[in-house]
């Protein structure tokens, strides 16, 4: 059977876009061009999580993905494990924090004005009043907002999720931490999980279609290339970024 979108509804999908408004932007332009020329009354836009850390401007991207929805269309936001480890790190998670100031973590905390140093990060004391300062300046709207992201959105024939799904468990049941997390298990799976999986968080040069599943992680942050997925009905286009 080939996998189909609700009747009427073109979908949008958006990868890891990490810090990288300009590509944000760039993208969402060439979403609009491109529904201009459908026929599709119904327009959702997914975003699939880990719109924070590693770029330049994680504040900005969240900030951007929170009012930008055009007239016409729906939004639905999913978490990543960036927005995960973000939200550790501001309720004052140690691990979670140490974690995230490894993998892209500095640059975010910087576009929010908190500057880091490696000395501030060499003991638990110096990253406890990191956490401190930044949930200090991580607005409240933002907070509110990312603390809401849901796990994961289904429409017809597809099932959109950051991380993956853990193969042999209905979707219906996955385990939260699979869905933000999961890697190999999932990406090496041959198996039907009860949809077209859309998912991001795992970085391949070019998006990545399978029978079971759709990787649209691109490596924006450092690649230059964010990538959309458009699906109508049957049919589906891969929208990118261009590197200059």
């Amino acid at each position: 059977m080939i996998p189909r979108t609700p009747d009427g509804t073109v979908i949008y999908a958006i990868g890891d876009i990490h810090g990288r408004l300009d590509l944000l932007d760039e993208l969402h332009q060439r979403i609009l061009d491109d529904a201009a020329r459908r026929s599709a009354q119904g327009r959702l836009l997914i975003y699939l999580g880990d719109l924070v850390s590693r770029g330049p401007d994680s504040r900005g991207v969240v900030e951007r993905v929170r009012n930008w929805l055009p007239a016409g269309f729906e939004r639905v936001v999913l978490r990543g494990n960036h927005e995960e480890l973000l939200l550790r790190t501001h309720a004052g998670e140690f691990a979670a924090a140490r974690h995230w100031l490894d993998y892209g973590g500095i640059e975010a905390m910087a576009s929010y004005g908190v500057e880091v140093s490696d000395a501030i990060i060499r003991d638990e004391a110096g990253i406890g009043e990191l956490c401190h300062r930044f949930a200090a300046t991580l607005p409240l709207e933002q907070l509110e907002f990312l603390e809401n992201l849901p796990l994961s959105h289904r429409a017809g024939d597809y099932y959109f999720v950051h991380g993956g799904v853990r193969p042999g468990v209905p979707l219906e049941e996955q385990n939260p931490r699979d869905l933000i997390w999961i890697r190999k298990t999932f990406l090496n799976s041959e198996a039907d999980h009860g949809a077209v999986v859309v998912h991001g968080h795992s970085i391949s040069r070019q998006p990545e279609p399978r029978h079971n599943r759709i990787g649209i992680d691109t490596g924006a942050y450092h690649s230059g290339v964010l990538t959309c997925l458009a699906l109508d009905g049957a049919d589906r286009l891969f929208l990118q970024t261009e590197v200059v």
